[in-house]
């Protein structure tokens, strides 16, 4: 299968859940999508005005997840973990239906995505793929926090590093190439929470549909969950699944190398407005070619197509 061309998935694919916020359920289809319609979200439970495009330009929240909005203020939250399904798997093209404004939680992770995904399988068009190139190093700091990509000539790195001092959680941090790593862990990689910040979640509207199902909940040197951690960085690890996902709201795949330090939704989603705030910061390319081995660039005809 060419990594070349464009993606969509085989078949249509129907899963019901709850939304982690909103604690309400959903029910939502995955549907094949023809080339260089990108991804697309569509509230069914509304009649018009019901298209929400995943794009950095229409992210409304950051505030515990990633919420999209469109121009007649309809929005999709919570799309952070399909949309790094999508990234990972190389899906280019899809049409996302859902009957309430959260996309289901499943298991916390992307793990159940990438399962479905997978078993509907995985179309290839004649269409090629498009990514954007990185042509400056852009930062953007936020008081220690801070997260920063720089020029890559081969892939998308993401070095994410946190810390959470007085609890179990500590400072972890890890580094991977994207498109050659195995990525099973990050897929894998339940979101998480404080015992202690429980409470005043639920108050401020969110968590609504949290549970030790769908969340890894730490009191202080404890993992509260019975069957503990799926892997020995599952908090750092969710944490580059979740900007795996955010990035994918560039629109295309990034070639760039990312360092984050303390990091979420909100850091990431100020970097994308950076780099695209001027065009001089990156490229748009067309790949031409049959196979993609382990680099990108270095090994195919560039079309530069902005």
């Amino acid at each position: 299968m060419s990594l070349l061309n464009q993606k969509t998935i085989n078949k249509k694919i129907t899963i019901s859940g709850t939304g982690l916020h909103s604690g309400k359920n959903v029910n939502l289809k995955i549907l094949p999508s023809k080339e260089n319609t990108g991804i697309v979200f569509l509230r069914s439970d509304l009649v018009k005005d019901n298209v929400v495009i995943p794009h950095f330009n229409n992210v409304s929240d950051t505030t515990l997840c990633t919420t999209i909005q469109n121009s007649s203020g309809v929005k999709v939250s919570t799309i952070e973990h399909l949309m790094a399904a999508f990234y990972g798997l190389g899906i280019d093209n899809a049409l996302v239906e859902l009957d309430a404004q959260e996309v289901p939680i499943l298991d916390g992770s992307a793990k159940e995505w990438i399962e479905i995904l997978l078993q509907s399988g995985i179309s290839t068009s004649n269409a090629p793929i498009k990514i954007i190139k990185i042509n400056k190093n852009i930062k953007v700091d936020l008081g220690d926090k801070f997260i920063e990509i720089k020029k890559s000539k081969v892939s998308l790195d993401i070095d994410f590093e946190i810390k959470y001092p007085g609890c179990i959680i500590g400072i972890q941090r890890n580094k991977l190439n994207i498109l050659n790593d195995d990525l099973s862990k990050i897929y894998e990689s339940r979101t998480f929470c404080k015992y202690e910040d429980i409470d005043n979640l639920k108050k401020s509207g969110f968590a609504k549909g949290g549970s030790l199902d769908n969340a890894i909940v730490v009191k202080q040197n404890e993992i509260l969950n019975k069957e503990g951690l799926r892997n020995d960085k599952e908090f750092v690890n969710h944490k580059i699944l979740d900007c795996m996902g955010d990035l994918y709201l560039s629109g295309y795949k990034i070639i760039g190398s990312i360092i984050c330090s303390q990091g979420g939704h909100s850091l990431t989603h100020k970097l994308l407005c950076e780099i695209f705030a001027d065009k001089s910061n990156f490229s748009i390319i067309e790949l031409k070619g049959k196979n993609l081995p382990h680099t990108i660039v270095d090994y195919y005809h560039l079309k530069s197509i902005a």
